[in-house]
């Protein structure tokens, strides 16, 4: 755990967070500022700071968050459609480093995004 992200602090219930999974392995709750109906973030309770952080023994933790977040997302109502979003480093717009994956859904989506 990194004592100053505040993905931990959510992870060790120093934030309140409003949780709709949680397991031994990850977390997922709704994002504080959210960008459509439905929006959350799946994260591990394994602190890993970027995608590039990421080792082969990850791969099955990576695996358990992309199939948390679809299977969320269709409980949460998403079954048109959802997007999924992991941003890597500055240019790829991560504020949190942490990693987390944003599930939005209820609404249409447009590429580019931005």
């Amino acid at each position: 755990m990194d004592t100053k992200c505040i993905f931990c602090k959510i992870i060790n219930g120093d934030i309140p967070a409003k949780i709709i999974y949680e397991d031994d392995q990850i977390m997922a709750f709704h994002d504080n500022a959210p960008q459509a109906p439905v929006h959350f973030l799946v994260i591990p309770k394994k602190h890993v700071s970027t995608l590039n952080d990421l080792t082969e023994d990850d791969k099955a933790l990576a695996g358990h968050i992309l199939f948390t977040a679809q299977r969320l997302a269709l409980e949460l109502g998403c079954e048109e459609g959802f997007r999924v979003v992991m941003n890597c480093n500055p240019l790829g717009g991560q504020t949190v480093y942490h990693i987390h994956m944003h599930v939005l859904g209820q609404r249409q989506m447009h590429w580019p995004p931005g």
